[in-house]
């Protein structure tokens, strides 16, 4: 599971649905194990339109949890166009780009911040069923 869909999950127990502690899952770094794949090319336009959409809060929090504390504590600014794009824009979209699309979760555990529910990860798929309790 690529770092990015962190970003995008929350726990599906119903009684979550009115919290704000159900996103995002909790991660401990002890018990999930990261991958690189660094397969991935990187595309600077890709990774423009993709930070705009990320919650930067969220991703400081995994991040944080994974082992990753050297994130800067606001979200960084790009210009709109990849022809206005300096050399220090770039390194920044690169280390992004490692973060965000090449870093994966292969195996692991995400817990809920509400309710406790545990989400495994095995061999980099999220199995977020819910048992019949907790439909």
């Amino acid at each position: 599971m690529k770092f990015l869909t962190t970003n995008f999950l929350k726990c599906s127990v119903k009684a979550c649905d009115t919290s704000n502690d159900n996103f995002p899952l909790q991660y401990d770094g002890s018990k999930c194990q990261l991958v690189q794949d660094e397969s991935i090319e990187f595309n600077p336009e890709f990774l423009l339109n993709i930070v705009d959409r990320v919650d930067w809060p969220a991703v400081l929090t995994v991040a944080g949890e994974l082992g990753n504390n050297a994130l800067p504590p606001t979200k960084p600014s790009f210009p709109s166009s990849i022809e206005e794009l300096t050399d220090d824009d770039m390194a920044i979209l690169n280390d992004l780009h490692t973060l965000l699309l090449q870093t994966s979760i292969a195996e692991g555990e995400m817990k809920c911040r509400n309710c406790g529910h545990i989400y495994y990860i095995k061999n980099g798929i999220p199995n977020l069923l819910l048992p019949p309790h907790l439909v």
